[in-house]
């Protein structure tokens, strides 16, 4: 009879989000929860004998008790076994988060697997080998106890692990917690689950990275996943199906813009990105040189999209903001104004600083004057 198990890991339950709007903060990180429901919907909809979760179910040791009981009541979304392994953002440390979500309580479905022995599930037909971490770096291959693990007749058998496999890994990825590229043939594991990576990864047939369920930065590394792996038999080939839970998408988008058709084509693509737009989180970075129209369309058409998308981070500081002669006869040349325009033109004419206070100064002016002008 074949066994199946929801492989998932990084949740990082309780994450921050520093870097984006007090709005969208209080969305991503309710997100990350209502994300272990859908987790265990799909582990009742595939009938699977267990969920197992390999690492990092925390972002941090520290994590408050709203957190940990609000972990607590998303797993109760699946009556069958949970198995959480400590991975290096929620060590098992003698006094850390494992500690006090024992404290609280948890049901007999929910396995802490904080400690290098076989867990048996399934009427013994699952075993479920852990590497947990009981510090954030370990030097040391903790899954290496695999390959002397005793079998269990009849028994398929999986690890569970959270590391690096530096060899399989792309370059910038993060090196510690090292783990042998091939753990799986040495052990005679059927499948070994991973975490650490956050992206959804192959390393080989029996071998994989789940990725985060709800993605939680713009990098193109296939996150919001979870694995659905079948395994008929001991010794059978896993049959593993990604399937997608995430909720958010997280984009970086670089753009060059000197003129309103630029601004134009910009606007489309993020329409296009998908509906509806409050799923998206776009970290914008602009760069070129606009004059004051094309720089108050840009602000126009980006504060419109920011109430529309999740939340929008935007890099400016590589563009650059100069009058041309069409903004300049925008400003009424007459009176006081038409005395501060013409001394204003030509001290941005002359040298710095003076010039780039000049241009401020200009910039300002023409948007007090368009804003009068809509105004009436």
């Amino acid at each position: 009879m074949s066994i199946t198990v929801v492989h998932t890991a990084d949740w990082q339950l309780g994450k921050a989000f520093g870097a984006v709007g007090d709005e969208a903060r209080g969305r991503l990180r309710d997100a990350r929860f209502e994300a272990v429901e859908r987790l265990g919907a799909l582990a009742r909809e595939r009938q699977a004998d267990a969920v197992l979760v390999a690492g990092d179910l925390f972002d941090s040791g520290t994590a408050g008790d709203p957190t940990l009981r609000r972990a607590r009541v998303a797993m109760e979304s699946f009556s069958g076994p949970w198995v959480l392994l400590p991975g290096n953002h929620d060590a098992a440390t003698a006094e850390g988060v494992w500690a006090r979500l024992r404290r609280l309580g948890l049901p007999g479905n929910v396995i802490i697997a904080e400690r290098a022995e076989p867990v048996m599930l399934a009427d013994g037909r699952l075993m479920v080998l852990p590497a947990p971490l009981a510090r954030n770096n370990e030097s040391d291959d903790l899954t290496a106890w695999f390959d002397t693990a005793p079998a269990a007749p009849g028994a398929v058998r999986i690890g569970l692990a959270h590391g690096s496999i530096p060899s399989r890994l792309p370059a910038d990825a993060d090196a510690r917690n090292p783990i042998a590229d091939d753990r799986a043939t040495r052990a005679g594991l059927d499948y070994l689950a991973l975490g650490d990576w956050h992206g959804t990864l192959r390393i080989d047939a029996r071998t994989w990275y789940s990725g985060t369920p709800e993605p939680d930065r713009a990098k193109d590394n296939d996150p919001g996943n979870a694995l659905v792996v079948r395994i008929d038999r001991p010794g059978a080939a896993a049959v593993v199906e990604k399937v997608a839970v995430g909720r958010y998408c997280w984009h970086a988008i670089r753009r060059t813009v000197h003129r309103r058709e630029d601004v134009a084509v910009l606007s489309e693509d993020l329409r296009a990105l998908g509906s509806p737009l409050d799923r998206h989180v776009v970290e914008l970075t602009l760069e070129g040189t606009v004059d004051f129209a094309t720089r108050a369309m840009l602000t126009d058409v980006l504060g419109d999209l920011a109430v529309r998308l999740c939340d929008l981070r935007l890099d400016e500081g590589r563009l650059a903001v100069f009058h041309s002669d069409d903004d300049l006869q925008q400003i009424p040349a007459i009176g006081f104004i038409g005395s501060a325009l013409a001394r204003l033109r030509e001290k941005a004419m002359g040298s710095e600083p003076q010039a780039a206070i000049a241009e401020v100064a200009l910039r300002i002016l023409y948007h007090e004057c368009r804003q009068a002008h809509v105004g009436h």
